[in-house]
């Protein structure tokens, strides 16, 4: 370990083979794995684990309390997957017991500076918030998402994986796998045609995906006939069955949709 003087590290933390800069805090209860880096003036409460080979840039605070009146001080956590790079004034808050208690975020992400994370969110694998961008409580965000600058996501706002935020969208309604949002009210606009060539999705994929998508929000009648056409037509495809399962897993919540063409 190399833990600089100045850093104050609580009896109760437990500490891989980790580096710890100038004036950072780690509290009682903080599991650190190996390789995990604070750069420095880094803020770590807990409950709250740190994946192996997380860097943390200077003046995040991992694992206050939510910021939510009703929490009294329980002992919700905070984990946080392997290799995430969290830049400087990222802010992640811990669970609330009537919220499931956790709040989690996967590996490999990358949170660019002031990105926020609140209280009973959960987040996937690979995802980049960029800066400023914000999930309200009870989020969830899947894999390999981006969420653009500065961009709101409203409380129990699901984002499907691979999906694209632009920036200064407000969300209040769910985003389906692989659909492109913007706007203030955020609206669908497409696909993330960019981001799935980026992971290598084949052409045929990227077809029936942008087929199933056309047929679910400018096809003829009601979306519940609409979406049984996609399952029937499309649904043999494991990424168009993806989107069907979001949006049957979130029938008490508001789906986002695309503007109708004239």
């Amino acid at each position: 370990m190399n833990i600089h003087p100045t850093a104050i590290i609580d009896d109760g933390a437990k500490l891989g083979d980790v580096e710890i800069g100038p004036y950072c805090r780690v509290g009682d209860g903080v599991r650190l794995h190996d390789g995990v880096v604070l750069k420095s003036h880094v803020v770590i409460e807990g409950p709250t684990e740190i994946g192996a080979g997380t860097l943390i840039y200077p003046f995040c605070v991992l694992g206050e309390p939510p910021q939510h009146l009703g929490c009294k001080g329980d002992g919700a956590r905070l984990v946080v997957g392997a290799g995430n790079i969290i830049r400087e004034h990222v802010t992640m808050h811990r669970g609330t017991i009537a919220g499931g208690a956790l709040t989690s975020v996967g590996d490999g992400g990358f949170f660019m500076v002031g990105s926020h994370v609140a209280h009973d969110c959960h987040v996937g694998n690979k995802v980049i918030f960029a800066n400023g961008a914000a999930i309200g409580g009870h989020g969830l965000v899947g894999d390999f998402a981006f969420l653009g600058a500065f961009c709101a996501i409203h409380q129990h706002c699901r984002i499907g994986d691979h999906a694209f935020i632009g920036g200064c969208a407000a969300v209040t309604t769910d985003v389906i796998p692989y659909a492109s949002a913007v706007g203030n009210h955020a609206r669908l606009v497409g696909l993330n045609v960019v981001g799935l060539k980026r992971r290598g999705f084949s052409h045929e994929t990227i077809h029936n995906i942008r087929a199933a998508y056309r047929m679910l929000f400018f096809g003829e009648g009601v979306f519940r006939d609409r979406l049984d056409a996609v399952r029937e037509k499309y649904g043999a495809d494991a990424e168009v069955a993806r989107v069907i399962e979001f949006i049957d897993a979130g029938k008490a919540r508001s789906l986002m949709t695309a503007a109708r063409e004239d």
